[in-house]
């Protein structure tokens, strides 16, 4: 089931936020922690991530920076609180080997958070505290069924912020909406640099589309909001 049956019911709305380099990397080529995004951007992801239920990301993305993005301004903050949402976001990290680090400062930062994991990330976790929910995944195609899942608790609105693998897995499965992609003013190069979207890929003519819903320039930055369509033709992976 892909995300526009989902929406039939009023269901989940998915938001890829993204920032890359001008040449289409979101970290050099030893994989650092991405530092290029300036203060404009940060501002741009809270304001991003302000109205949504729930952030998601990767593993690899976490062990990168050890902690996820905490909204600061209070009147981003006060909207939330006005909607009815806690102050912050549910924090969703997707590892599937569960082993993860409890001295991160991820597990100290003021919010609440989940694991998606398979059985055997959930045994490696074991009884650890740290995690408000813990979902486990049979495979990586079971991320339309675990939607589902987020949808009865209550998590309709939702920010997917990398990395590559896992947003190329949500975009094959149809579970992508929207696309705020930041382009920084710099070139990083490099063959094992990472791409906002890795995975296998797609024929051209069968990769999905992306309409421009908004377009602003701060500085050097350049801001950029699309909504995701698939070509009429079968998806080819």
């Amino acid at each position: 089931m892909g995300i526009a049956e989902l929406n039939q019911e009023n269901a989940v709305h998915t938001t890829v936020i993204l920032a890359t380099s001008a040449d289409g990397k979101i970290a050099d080529y030893q994989r650092s922690p991405a530092r290029f995004p300036s203060a404009q951007d940060r501002a741009h992801l809270e304001a991003a991530i302000a109205p949504v239920d729930a952030v998601i990301f990767g593993a690899g993305t976490l062990r990168a920076y050890g902690t996820s993005v905490v909204i600061h301004a209070p009147e981003l903050i006060c909207q939330r609180q006005q909607r009815g949402q806690s102050e912050q976001p549910l924090q969703i990290v997707c590892s599937r080997s569960g082993k993860l680090s409890q001295g991160w400062r991820f597990f100290r930062q003021p919010f609440e958070r989940g694991l998606v994991t398979t059985p055997t990330g959930k045994a490696a976790w074991g009884d650890r505290a740290g995690f408000r929910h813990i979902w486990t995944l049979s495979s990586a195609h079971s991320w339309a069924e675990w939607l589902t899942q987020l949808q009865t608790a209550g998590y309709t609105r939702l920010a997917l912020l990398g990395g590559g693998n896992l947003v190329a897995q949500w975009l094959a499965a149809d579970l992508v909406d929207e696309l705020k992609l930041t382009v920084c003013p710099l070139l990083v190069g490099g063959k094992t640099s990472p791409p906002p979207v890795d995975g296998q890929g797609w024929w051209a003519a069968d990769a999905p589309r992306l309409r421009l819903i908004d377009c602003r320039a701060i500085a050097d930055e350049v801001f950029l909001h699309y909504q995701v369509q698939w070509p009429l033709h079968p998806l080819q992976n």
